[in-house]
């Protein structure tokens, strides 16, 4: 019987893994799952070898497959490597409003900064492109969730966006974290002004000056840091 493609995905994984290196790599992301010890590089490669010529009939079959990994991973290692799946050219298509509860699911299950940052800044950003309308609302409906993770993926949405930001869905998702004490909803808040700063600095540091009594210092510091404060 032919492996699966999870199997072989672990098989690959365990072949390039440095297992002394796993507890300092766990240890570094405050992780409870294990870590193989695959840094970024070698998984990158695994994944392109396992991934290549893999098609789908459809989109329900490409996110079957993501999941499966997703929710079968035995290592950190396995979950970036679902990730790298979503990404793969033959999914390109399939990046509309109906992958979005996959994603929501990756998002709140991951609970930290390295599965969400990739997924927000990259796979709800493509969404967002192809499907504006029903996504914004999506993200806006994100911005105020409970869910610390779903609320900074809201607001890093568009950090890849330059000249396409549409400042007021930007404005909008940050908004109900402005006054939060969390420090990723912060440092989100900065990291997505400060992008978009590069593109339009001048209207950066206006809203910076224009909300600076609600804004953390570490969102204006993050927001301004490659700007300046001038006028």
């Amino acid at each position: 019987m032919a492996a699966s493609l999870a199997e072989t995905l672990h098989e690959r994984l365990k072949e390039v893994a440095d297992p002394a290196r796993a507890p300092a790599m766990q240890a570094y992301m405050k992780s409870e799952m294990p870590c193989l010890g695959v840094s970024t590089a070698p998984m990158r490669q695994v994944c392109r070898r396992v991934f290549a010529g893999l098609t789908w009939l459809d989109s329900a079959a490409w996110r079957a497959d993501v999941l499966t990994i997703w929710r079968g991973a035995e290592s950190r290692e396995h979950r970036y490597a679902a990730i790298e799946l979503t990404g793969v050219r033959a999914a390109r298509a399939f990046h509309r409003i109906d992958a979005l509860p996959m994603y929501e699911e990756m998002v709140v299950g991951g609970a930290w900064w390295d599965y969400v940052d990739a997924i927000a800044t990259q796979r709800l950003w493509a969404i967002l492109q192809n499907d504006r309308e029903p996504m914004k609302e999506w993200m806006l409906a994100w911005s105020r969730d409970p869910n610390m993770w779903k609320r900074r993926s809201a607001i890093l949405c568009q950090v890849r966006a330059k000249a396409a930001t549409d400042l007021d869905l930007l404005y909008a998702c940050i908004a109900p974290s402005m006054d939060s004490n969390e420090f990723f909803l912060r440092k989100a808040i900065g990291w997505a002004l400060r992008e978009y700063g590069w593109t339009d600095p001048a209207e950066v540091r206006r809203y910076v000056a224009a909300n600076e009594t609600r804004l953390s210092p570490l969102s204006r510091r993050e927001a301004l840091k490659n700007i300046g404060a001038r006028r």
